[in-house]
C-alpha cells in the first residue's frame, strides 16, 4: 500500500518534470492569449453596438433568464467535475478520470444545447442576427463561445479514447492539461458574457 503510494508519487513529480521541460504548454498559453484578443474585440463590438436595435427589441426583452441561469450552472458545474479529473489523471486513475471527463462532457453539451435552443428561438420569433446591429453582435458572440465548446466537447471525447487506449502517458497528461486551461478559459468567457451581456448590458 505505501509502495503503492510512492511509486504515484514519484509517476506524479515525473509527469510535472516532463511538462515544465515541454514547450507545448507555453504554446497552448500563446494561444490562449490569442482567443482573448478575439473575444475582447467581440465584447467591444457588443457594447458598441448594443443600442443599435433598428427598432426592434432590446436585450432584457429577449433574455430569458431562468434559461440563461441554467447554462450558468451547467458550465459552472463542468469546471468543478473538470479539475476531479485532472486530479485523478495525476494520481494515474483510470476510471475515474474517464468518470469525470464524462460528466464535464455531459454537462457541457447540456449547457450547449440550452444555448442553441435560446438561439434558435429568438431566430424563429423574427429576431435572428440580420434584424438589428445589437442582434448581429449578439449572436457573433455567442456563436463564438458555441463553437469553442464544440471543439471543447469533440476534445474530452478524443482524451477519453486515448487514456482508453494508451493510457496515462506524458503526452496524454499534457494534452488533458491543455484542455483544462481550455475548459476554465471558456467558463470565464462566459462569466463575462453572463456580466456584460445579460447582467449590467443596460448600464454600460
Amino acid at each position: 500500500m505505501l509502495n503503492n503510494l510512492v511509486n504515484k508519487k514519484i509517476d506524479t513529480i515525473k509527469l510535472n518534470s516532463n511538462l515544465l521541460n515541454s514547450n507545448k504548454l507555453f504554446g497552448f498559453w500563446l494561444y490562449l492569449m490569442s482567443d482573448c484578443i478575439i473575444f475582447a474585440t467581440l465584447f467591444s463590438v457588443y457594447i458598441v453596438m448594443k443600442n443599435n436595435v433598428a427598432h426592434g427589441p432590446s436585450g432584457p426583452e429577449i433574455f430569458n433568464f431562468f434559461m440563461i441561469i441554467l447554462e450558468s450552472l451547467f458550465l459552472l458545474f463542468s469546471s468543478f467535475t473538470f479539475s476531479f479529473s485532472l486530479l485523478n489523471v495525476e494520481k494515474y486513475n483510470i476510471n475515474k478520470s474517464i468518470l469525470w471527463l464524462s460528466i464535464t462532457f455531459l454537462l457541457g453539451t447540456s449547457f450547449l444545447l440550452l444555448e442553441m435552443f435560446e438561439l434558435y428561438n429568438l431566430i424563429t420569433i423574427g429576431y435572428g442576427p440580420s434584424h438589428s446591429g445589437f442582434l448581429s453582435a449578439f449572436f457573433t458572440l455567442l456563436l463564438t463561445h458555441s463553437i469553442h465548446v464544440i471543439t471543447a466537447l469533440i476534445w474530452i471525447l478524443v482524451m477519453i479514447r486515448q487514456i482508453i487506449s494508451f493510457g496515462i502517458t506524458c503526452k496524454v497528461y499534457t494534452r488533458i492539461l491543455c484542455l483544462s486551461l481550455f475548459w476554465h478559459f471558456l467558463d470565464i468567457v462566459w462569466v463575462f458574457v453572463f456580466s456584460i451581456v445579460y447582467l449590467i448590458g443596460e448600464t454600460l
